[in-house]
């Protein structure tokens, strides 16, 4: 009998995780390296909150919390719905977990059953698949390709649905593509998910306030009400606020699924962090202003990334709606010679070989499902973002 559980067998490590921990590792030894793997603003967190966060201390706002959340927090997540997305959820129907993760694993976790399928975008969040098969599910994967700006067609959506699709996961804007969908774009998908009335929606809107320019971000169920009862509406305050390492994520949904996901979480780890919440609630009730000064500083940044990747020999880089990452092809260096000899057969070679001469730690593309590209985060300092920038350059006309 084997010690470790079977499901196990399916899993891969998060290979954005992974690059992070090599990027530091490599700097512990004295190397000058560059981190472009993590998804999280460098911005500190605003002082509001972390001024709610001191006051719940002295408080003493440090007692275990309810399973699903205090009830400050989630009538903050339901005025915060109504407010921002046009939905209507009572407090009842939110829950509040320990990061965007434990939402979307507890949800797939009361609702998978052996054989269930989940239609899943690529490129995708390297977790999405990981926590599908962990949960007994089987990730469907459907190509948004370059072409199409990394976004899914309602066609190839349509295509993917068979009678064992449980879920469809939505994200928007995308880690990693960047790539936000417009109303008309997500009515297109909406139109076809009514078709198939068996198939839940689980959204996850982690980006909501990162998009760039003219773009208005929407929801599915803001786009098609008629989906209500069966979308399970994500966020967090993890990116918009600077918050990574609060660990605070929330959902919306139907009351029965919340239900399974408090009884779910009840058993798994309660309540998440009661001072973590409490900043929570200042973060969705307090001042936004600093969210579209934040916002500026990004598309900044994105913009010169862009920029000067698409002036690197072999490298094509789209510009995206949203988020904090591009997700550059890097085809035009397939068959090539990198500086140590080694010919770059695939994206996985290529951040390879660009960590190896260059000291620029990005994640290659196959992790997210499509290739070969590979994800930049641009959550850093413009002067550091150059640097990479010239270094990669500095690589790409190196490769013969």
């Amino acid at each position: 009998m084997a010690f470790l559980a079977d499901a196990l067998s399916r899993v891969k490590p998060s290979a954005t995780i992974a690059v992070s921990q090599k990027a530091r590792e490599l700097k512990a030894k004295g190397r000058d390296v560059i981190g472009l793997g993590a998804g999280e603003p460098d911005f500190d967190t605003p002082d509001n909150i972390k001024q709610a966060a001191i006051e719940a201390i002295h408080r003493g706002e440090t007692k275990y919390t309810p399973v699903s959340g205090i009830p400050e927090l989630r009538e903050a997540i339901s005025k915060k719905f109504k407010r921002e997305n046009n939905l209507d959820y009572t407090a009842a129907q939110t829950i509040v977990g320990t990061g965007g993760k434990q939402i979307l694993f507890n949800a797939f976790m009361a609702t998978m059953n052996p054989g269930d399928e989940v239609v899943i975008p690529a490129p995708y969040w390297v977790s999405y698949p990981e926590m599908v098969s962990i949960c007994g599910g089987t990730p469907v994967f459907v190509e948004a390709t370059q072409a199409n700006k990394f976004k899914l067609t309602a066609e190839d959506l349509d295509k993917a649905i068979t009678p064992k699709t449980k879920w469809f996961i939505f994200n928007s804007p995308s880690n990693p593509s960047g790539a936000a969908y417009s109303h008309d774009e997500l009515k297109a998908l909406t139109d076809v998910l009514l078709k198939h009335p068996h198939v839940w929606i689980l959204t996850d809107d982690m980006y909501e306030h990162l998009t760039y320019g003219d773009f208005k971000f929407a929801t599915p169920v803001e786009v098609e009400p008629k989906l209500y009862e069966r979308t399970l509406t994500m966020n967090g305050v993890s990116k918009a606020y600077a918050m990574t390492g609060w660990r605070i994520g929330y959902a919306a949904g139907p009351l029965a699924l919340i239900k399974a996901m408090d009884m779910i979480q009840g058993q798994q780890t309660s309540g998440a962090c009661s001072i973590a919440q409490w900043a929570a609630v200042e973060a969705l009730n307090g001042t936004q202003d600093f969210i579209p000064e934040n916002k500026k500083i990004f598309e900044g940044r994105r913009d010169l990334v862009v920029s000067m990747l698409n002036q690197a020999t072999g490298i094509e880089c789209p510009s995206p709606e949203g988020a904090f990452y591009v997700y550059p092809s890097c085809k035009g260096l397939i068959g090539k010679t990198a500086p140590t000899g080694k010919v770059i057969e695939t994206d996985e070679d290529f951040v390879s070989e660009l960590l190896e001469s260059e000291g620029v730690a990005v994640v290659q593309g196959s992790a997210f499902g499509l290739g070969p590209n590979f994800r930049i985060s641009y959550a850093t300092s413009e002067a550091l973002l150059e640097e990479a920038c010239k270094r990669i350059q500095r690589f790409c006309a190196a490769c013969k």
